[in-house]
């Protein structure tokens, strides 16, 4: 008998797997607390065992405190480089002793470049291998692991696992090297900042910045656009003059002057039919543009949903390019399962009744995953967020089945003397896809009355409306992940995480639309005035074609970070002759950040002052800074982040601040502690509940902390207790 190790990512993918390659029941082992599968096939003993995620990182080879440049980092176990990992001891113990025992070894990883890489690393610092058959799934169903395990590649991915290598080793170096490069810049001005920045993070957030630039230095102008209410067979129409967009008053006076109190003729008539294709398949992009259209899901958030329903075997592999569905899916299989769900039957007979069974596919593809796709596996139980993202996921696949809807678009011209209106409706004629997935496409139904060639429009009054002219949008997290993809900048595996990271360095804030803050900006321009490389979208992309071509063997890893060592030389040489000066600017821009965010409004006792955010003793409170003038103070809740906001409290007209705890949704809550907001409502009281200290009602209370119940006996009673939290209807964070 053969004794195989199986290392694969996750937990859950490690179950799956064991469970669908056994030709009996697998058996559970632990050991220091790690599970392990045990399972036989064929003339093979086969130990399935998770990896759970990235066992090794890079590090310093010499510790010697705070400097830079340094280089030739080094791969050490995970729990050893950072201290939120120690878990992953118990798991690298448990491979290398099981590693003793295996005649051969099978990577089942993702296969992506990520899964590559932990794979890789595990099999030569853990097992003392590089050598090792892989599995191949994009499902974690048990079909396509059945075939994957019959079917191994000889040998892991080494043009993957080389440019995964590759990227680790090129995001250290930039970040190490750059991040101590700030922060120390700011020591030697005068106080130290510890700065983040890093190869992707850098352009990253010089796109925003930039685009906060560009509104900044909007300035509208003012232009007249002018509307005719017409009445035509009884039925009213609203038809905009064809000048569009008039920036001359005295123009927009003259076509007045002419058409005021003045009747007028149909001229033209004109109705096209337009064929809108069914949508492509989700790439990660794409599902997580829509997902943030749809639902307001942060990319990260999706994609951590995503991956959800891909280890629950419901979804394919979500980090993939592709916008391909292959054949080898087994699409009439797929859609046979998902017709079991009664909310997509009528859409899937409606598809299998097609003749042929093909999908529309984009351009973009992938050689390692296909598009996302349902599996047809029928979910057991999903919560809300995953219940919304997996519908998506379904409808999307089987609307590129379906057929073209057909639209009806109608424009109508009315001339009045020499001046033309135009009224444009749109008509769904054919449904065709738009049936399948609804409601999460966009359907207009501007309907036009029936008119002809020379009939008469009664001018029922001309509107001449003065407008300006807006300035750019900015970002949303959904329209930057695009701006990322378009510059090649990061991965689809990584551009969450980047977003992510730009949030929690301050250098933007916002919930839908991205504002680059003033230490965003301000770190722009000083890296931009100093050391443009750091920041540089160019270089950035350039490393990226460089890995790109390692992954397909045309470059060696060494080759591109000693490139990449003699360009971080270059930049931090640049960087070291201004380092004081641009450390001052740094801190000036933080400062002046960091007055923004504890600010957080005006004193409602005294008046004069403003109540700003500080820290004591005994942690964080809202005090005025017109104390020992006003002694106003405020308490904040120790065991949660507080932000602040703009609002005041409809109740008594004190400052809001949203209290954010994990776990729970976000509540915005008012500072007062004697707000009336806070005090007893006679429909909140727990129902058939009293105080079990005086007898009293219990009621529903809300303060800094969250919601509890206390008794309405208070001040003289004190007792409370938590809320379940299925009593409360006030959780919700405010509007």
């Amino acid at each position: 008998m053969t004794h195989i190790l199986l290392i694969s990512e996750k937990p859950a993918a490690a179950r799956k797997i064991a469970y669908a390659i056994s030709e009996e029941a697998p058996q559970i082992k632990k050991e220091k607390g790690v599970s392990y599968l045990q399972c036989k096939n064929g003339d093979k003993n086969i130990t399935v065992v998770s990896a759970v995620g990235h066992l090794f990182s890079l590090d310093e080879k010499e510790k010697k405190g705070w400097r830079y440049p340094v280089f030739n980092p080094v791969w050490v176990p995970t729990y050893e480089a950072k201290k939120d990992a120690k878990h992953t001891k118990k798991y690298l113990d448990v491979i290398k002793k099981l590693a003793k025992g295996a005649e051969e070894f099978v990577i089942a990883c993702d296969y992506d470049v990520e899964g590559e890489v932990i794979g890789y690393n595990v099999l030569r610092f853990a097992c003392g291998t590089e050598k090792a058959k892989r599995m191949k799934f994009s499902t974690l169903t048990k079909p396509d692991l059945i075939k994957s395990f019959d079917k191994l590649e000889p040998s892991v991915n080494y043009g993957l696992a080389n440019a995964g290598i590759a990227r680790h080793e090129l995001d250290w170096l930039y970040g190490i090297n750059l991040s101590r490069a700030l922060s120390l810049a700011t020591k030697k001005a005068g106080r130290m900042k510890i700065m983040s920045i890093g190869r992707v993070q850098g352009p990253a957030l010089r796109i925003v910045a930039e685009k906060e630039k560009e509104i900044s230095n909007f300035k509208p102008e003012t232009y007249w656009e002018i509307y005719l209410k017409g009445l035509v067979k009884g039925e009213e129409i609203k038809a905009k003059n064809t000048r569009g967009e008039i920036k001359d008053k005295n123009v927009a006076d003259e076509v007045l002057r002419k058409t005021k109190g003045k009747n007028g003729e149909i001229s033209s008539v004109s109705k096209k039919e337009a064929k809108r294709i069914p949508p492509t398949p989700f790439d990660l992009t794409t599902l997580q543009t829509e997902a943030y259209r749809l639902f307001k899901y942060s990319p990260k958030k999706t994609l951590d949903l995503a991956q959800r329903l891909y280890l629950g075997g419901y979804t394919s592999y979500p980090r993939t390019s592709s916008q391909k569905l292959p054949p080898t899916i087994g699409y009439k299989k797929i859609i046979s399962k998902l017709s079991k769900i009664e909310e997509y039957s009528g859409s899937c007979k409606s598809v299998l009744s097609k003749s042929k069974l093909f999908p529309h596919q984009g351009k973009k593809d992938d050689p390692a995953h296909p598009a996302i796709f349902p599996t047809g596996v029928i979910p057991k139980k999903l919560n809300s967020q995953e219940g919304k993202l997996y519908d998506l996921i379904v409808k999307r696949f089987l609307s590129c089945f379906g057929d073209s809807a057909i639209e009806i678009n109608t424009t109508i011209d009315i001339m009045i003397e020499d001046e033309t209106f135009r009224a444009s409706g749109k008509i769904t004629k054919e449904r065709g896809w738009y049936a399948i997935y609804a409601p999460y496409v966009k359907e207009k139904h501007d309907i036009l009355p029936e008119v002809e060639k020379g009939e008469e429009v009664k001018n029922k009054g001309i509107d001449v409306e003065e407008k300006e002219t807006q300035p750019p949008k900015r970002y949303t997290q959904s329209s930057l992940l695009k701006e990322l993809e378009k510059n090649g900048l990061g991965t689809k595996a990584t551009r969450a995480s980047i977003i992510e990271t730009l949030f929690k360095r301050n250098y933007v804030t916002g919930n839908k639309a991205l504002k680059c803050t003033a230490f965003g900006l301000k770190t722009v321009e000083v890296l931009r005035k100093q050391c443009e490389e750091i920041v540089s979208v160019q270089l950035t992309r350039h490393f990226e074609q460089e890995l790109e071509e390692i992954m397909a063997d045309k470059k060696k890893v060494k080759e591109v970070i000693s490139e990449a060592e003699k360009t971080l030389v270059i930049i931090l040489e640049k960087f070291k002759k201004n380092e004081i000066e641009l450390g001052k600017q740094l801190l000036e821009a933080n400062k002046e950040a960091e007055r923004k965010a504890n600010l957080v409004g005006p004193c409602p006792v005294c008046g004069k002052g403003n109540l700003v955010v500080k820290e004591g003793k005994y942690g964080k409170f809202i005090a005025c800074d017109k104390y020992p003038d006003c002694k106003a103070t405020f308490a904040l809740p120790s065991n949660a982040l507080v932000e602040t906001t703009k609002d005041l409290c409809e109740s008594c007209k004190h400052p809001m601040v949203k209290v954010i705890r994990r776990k729970k949704r976000p509540l915005e809550v008012c500072i007062n502690p004697e707000c009336p907001s806070k005090k007893s409502n006679p429909a909140e009281t727990k129902e058939k509940r009293t105080c079990p200290k005086c007898g009293k009602p219990l009621i529903l209370r809300k303060s800094l902390y969250g919601e509890f119940y206390g008794c309405s006996g208070f001040p003289k009673c004190k007792y409370t207790e938590p809320v379940d939290p299925k009593d409360s209807n006030n959780s919700k964070d405010k509007k």
